[in-house]
């Protein structure tokens, strides 16, 4: 998608939250042009009988301190995988150098143990999915659980460009009730009380789904990876019910996007589903469901850019950005927002 290669420019990184979650800008593309408004302004954009879908998976501290052969690293734990050739509990796994590290740590091996707080370990697997070295599959060896351990000791997975720590109520949204994500669903990280109330006066539903999400630091032109999701049988009927009626059906980030294709029939009817999901949405499988985005910005060469062009077409997406990149807005996760509405 060449109309989407662009450069970021530096200092484009929003570098901590903002102060208030609905100030952050949100830029508004339509066929008929682009508009810049607040998040706080996100109800007036969109029409009674709208649906706005909201992913409720919370996020896990899941970044904790390990030691290999006596070398400081962080592991940030991505998704639980349950059963597998390693026994039962085991989870997907990335491993990085201690500190504000650019990547993984190459020289990962099979078999080799990593030395986690509180005596705990896990067993290296294999590469997962196979083909790269990132991810990979490992057993943790932790009393009372993954996610009991991760509550105690572990922190919210920070990248170089967040030069400071957070508390992770600073990565939970509003939304939030199942935990299970490696990183914040960040598309509704600027809702709030007053954003739902004022989409709810205006005749706008609003439904759950749930999709926890692994990491985020994909290679440029990674494919994203599986991930767990349920899509419940009201949220089906509403946005079938939705889409019969004309009205749109609005997801709130590339979570919920995935989430609701993958429980698409190809007629665009969507079923109460639940699994895990392989999905990549692009030129080879448009969207079926979503007929409009909210979404932060997304880096050069994620994969995350194809999704948002099934949805919206790659002429807009591309307009978007470059109109972003133009008037300055913040790009990841405390950063500005958009809202594709083709």
């Amino acid at each position: 998608m060449k109309t989407l290669d662009f450069i970021l420019p530096e200092g484009a990184d929003a570098t901590e939250p903002p102060p208030v979650r609905d100030g952050v800008r949100l830029l508004v593309a339509t066929g008929a042009g682009i508009a810049h408004a607040r998040f706080g302004q996100f109800a007036q954009f969109l029409a009674p009988g709208d649906l706005v879908v909201v992913n409720t998976s919370a996020t896990l501290a899941a970044a904790v301190d390990g030691k290999r052969a006596g070398t400081s690293v962080e592991v940030h734990f991505s998704a639980e995988l349950g059963h597998s050739e390693l026994g039962s509990g085991a989870w997907v796994v990335e491993v990085r150098p201690a500190g504000a590290s650019a990547g993984p740590v190459t020289d990962l091996r099979p078999g080799e143990v990593i030395s986690l707080d509180a005596g705990a370990d896990l067993v290296v697997g294999r590469p997962r999915p196979a083909g790269q070295s990132r991810l990979w599959e490992a057993r943790p060896r932790v009393e009372g659980g993954v996610l009991a351990f991760l509550a105690r000791h572990g922190r919210p997975i920070r990248y170089a460009y967040v030069p400071r720590p957070w508390p992770l109520a600073e990565y939970q949204t509003v939304f939030a009730r199942e935990p299970g994500s490696a990183e914040m669903p960040s598309a509704g990280r600027p809702f709030t009380g007053e954003v739902v109330t004022d989409l709810v006066t205006r005749g706008v539903a609003l439904a759950p789904i749930v999709l926890h999400t692994g990491v985020s630091s994909q290679e440029p032109g990674e494919p994203p990876q599986p991930e767990r999701f349920r899509v419940p049988a009201a949220t089906a009927r509403l946005v079938n019910v939705t889409r019969q009626a004309g009205g749109r059906v609005v997801a709130v980030g590339t979570t919920v996007t995935r989430a609701l294709e993958s429980a698409a029939d190809p007629d665009g009817s969507v079923r109460a589903r639940h699994g895990v999901t392989d999905l990549v949405l692009g030129p080879a499988r448009p969207a079926r469901v979503v007929s409009g985005l909210v979404t932060g910005w997304h880096a050069p060469g994620a994969s995350h850019l194809a999704l948002l062009a099934a949805v919206a077409g790659e002429s807009l997406v591309g307009r978007a950005y470059a109109e972003a990149i133009r008037s300055g807005y913040r790009w990841h996760e405390f950063g500005d927002s958009c809202l594709l509405l083709p």
